[in-house]
Order: C-alpha cells, then structure tokens, then sequence
C-alpha cells in the first residue's frame, strides 16, 4: 500500500469535483467541532474551521467574516463568496445562530 500526502485544498478540489458528500451527523454542538461550517446569525454570517466549544460558544480558526456571501446557492455548493473578510479566530454564540452548513471547500484567506 503507499501513501500520497496532499494539501487541504487539494483534497477539497477533488471532494468537490467528485460530488462527494459527507455524512453530516450533528446531534450535539460538540459534533460541530473538528469541520468546516458557514454560519448565518440574526446580523452576520462566518466561515471557518470549528476546532472548540467553549459553553455556548464556538471557536473558529481560519475563520472569516462574510460581508456578501453572493448567490447563496453558489456559496455554498461551489464556495464562491462575493466579498470576504479573513479575521483569524472568532467566537460565535450558539444562542445567536439561525442556521450553519457545512463547509466542503477552502476556507478564504484572502479579502475579496
């Protein structure tokens, strides 16, 4: 058996372009963490990696805000965001979230 290493963004590409979908199972907010998600509160929405819950709260790597997130179709199947703010780490609170999806692409690292 070998073994090839690729990055993040490449096995992301590839998920993509192979219509994989992964199993999305969120039965409590601690399911959250270790993934990607795009998040909508009541006056904003994130994107980033979920890597701890602090009580009510989650921390999010990577994360970015997102000013314009464009046709929300396209956002969320293709990861195409109109306008974007990286931000580093964020917090958001749970009691705040309307509704997140998961994250199936690179994450923004550059202001769009």
């Amino acid at each position: 058996m070998r073994t090839l290493e690729i990055s993040d963004e490449t096995y992301d590409k590839i998920k993509d372009q192979l219509g994989a979908e992964d199993v999305c199972d969120v039965l409590t907010y601690e399911d959250l963490v270790g993934k990607k998600w795009f998040f909508r509160s009541v006056t904003y929405h994130l994107v980033g990696y979920v890597d701890k819950q602090v009580g009510k709260f989650l921390r999010l790597n990577n994360a970015s805000w997102v000013a314009d997130s464009g046709r929300f179709m396209d956002a969320i199947k293709h990861g195409k965001l109109n306008e974007v703010e990286p931000v580093g780490i964020a917090f958001i609170n749970l009691d705040a979230v309307v509704d997140f999806f998961p994250w199936k692409h690179s994450l923004p690292t550059s202001q769009k």
